[in-house]
């Protein structure tokens, strides 16, 4: 029993070792496909729509993460009210490539 456990098991390690490379390149077609899904109607939309919006939610954020501040303080997690409410809002708005949503 404890042999045929054994041949199994390195059975299932060539097996695996031999099909991982093969899934290489649907990893790189995803990257691909992403950079090719960028079109000028995605960056229109991106500029005129998602950054404005953004805009007035890092505002917004900023205004609650302000007013929520002092409670946030005494209890401790502060940087995790900065994080949500200021800090990931703005990297959506001003720190992605555009048309990359």
């Amino acid at each position: 029993m404890h042999k045929m456990v054994k041949q199994s098991t390195v059975l299932f390690t060539i097996l695996t070792l031999l099909l991982v490379p093969l899934a290489a390149p649907v990893f790189a077609k995803d990257a691909a496909q992403k950079l090719a899904e960028r079109s000028g109607e995605k960056m229109a939309f991106d500029m005129v729509i998602l950054r404005p919006a953004g805009l007035i939610g890092t505002a917004a954020g900023t205004v609650i993460y302000l007013i929520s501040f002092p409670f946030s303080y005494a209890g401790g997690n502060h940087e995790e009210a900065f994080e949500s409410l200021v800090k990931k809002p703005a990297e959506y708005t001003f720190r992605r490539p555009l048309g990359d949503f």
